[in-house]
């Protein structure tokens, strides 16, 4: 009896996502007459890209049992090198090199989580945070930066009536859902995230594949950025502020365990626009400003608790397994 209880419990916490979306479209579709539109959720789309990108990153490192708080402050570093010091330059060749940048600062990461066992990349990417975040804000002389317009003319671009915003965004989504579920790379991320003593005695090269996820993650952090300015046109001190929060929800919503081992891009790609369509709900319904932060702290602690109660049912049932999961 308990064990069926524990399925039909696990049941509904894998559902929970997708019920509280529904309700999310049906109260703000009754609140306001603009929000069930498909130009509404066009913009959904376009404004939860960035967050999507940055999400995906994120998803592989939460994949290993990792975490990398430090993906709002690569966003502004590669934006701020952008403004400064890449204009002038073609979009062709600027945007590889500030992708290069978030390469580099997501190896610095993954470099110092490997020296500490991967133990601790919690205290690595807060450092990490503090260190870039101050390093941009003096690059910029806390002042704001624009950049040319030939990044902001991306951000007006559609192709087939799609923004520009989401092709970058498909692409990525679909390159990352095609390394993971169909890579030996993928599955090795896996391997490492539900057990890595096992998966260093299976020949898996453990520290290859923590550096590896960091990097990843750094790089997309800095194509959010890229795709963020093309919408905004400039950046202020406070630019990707505090937006590992949403990200790492997104991807926790969507059923990447905190825990490692399990989750998929699938899952991150709903959570990212489960948030964003909350935040434009918002906004229809001129909710006072005030509440915002309320709601993201909502989303963040029901995401946590929805994977630490899933987790804890799985390994109650014997069934953390290693295999690929796009809604856990």
């Amino acid at each position: 009896m308990q064990v069926g209880e524990n399925r039909t419990t696990l049941l509904l916490l894998n559902a929970a996502p997708w019920v509280a979306f529904l309700a999310v479209v049906v109260v703000f579709g009754v609140l306001s007459d603009r929000f069930l539109t498909i130009q509404n959720f066009m913009n959904i789309l376009t404004q939860s890209s960035h967050i999507a990108i940055m999400a995906i990153g994120i998803t592989f490192v939460l994949l290993t049992a990792g975490i990398d708080l430090s993906v709002g402050a690569i966003m502004y570093v590669a934006v701020a090198v952008l403004a400064l010091f890449l204009g002038g330059i073609p979009v062709v060749i600027a945007f590889p090199l500030v992708g290069l940048i978030g390469v580099a600062l997501g190896a610095m990461n993954g470099y110092f989580v490997i020296k500490l066992r991967g133990q601790h990349p919690f205290i690595v990417t807060l450092a990490t945070l503090f260190i870039l975040r101050g390093a941009a804000i003096f690059l910029t002389d806390t002042r704001m930066v624009f950049v040319e317009e030939s990044v902001m003319s991306l951000g007006r671009t559609s192709y087939f009536g799609v923004p520009w915003a989401i092709w970058v965004f498909a692409v990525v989504f679909v390159i990352a859902w095609i390394v993971l579920r169909e890579t030996p790379f993928g599955r090795q991320i896996y391997a490492v995230g539900q057990d890595p003593t096992a998966a260093a005695k299976a020949g898996i090269n453990v520290p290859r594949i923590l550096f590896s996820v960091y990097c990843i993650c750094g790089f997309l952090a800095a194509v959010g950025g890229l795709v963020s300015i093309a919408q905004v046109a400039a950046a202020s001190s406070t630019f990707g502020f505090q937006i590992e929060f949403p990200v790492i929800a997104a991807a926790v919503l969507g059923g990447t365990s905190l825990f490692g081992g399990r989750g998929g891009v699938v899952g991150t790609v709903f959570g990212a626009v489960l948030i964003q369509t909350v935040q434009s709900g918002l906004v229809m319904t001129n909710a006072t400003p005030y509440i915002y932060p309320l709601v993201t702290a909502v989303i963040i602690f029901l995401a946590v608790l929805i994977d630490g109660l899933r987790t804890s049912i799985l390994d109650t049932l014997g069934r953390r397994k290693i295999r690929v999961e796009e809604i856990a």
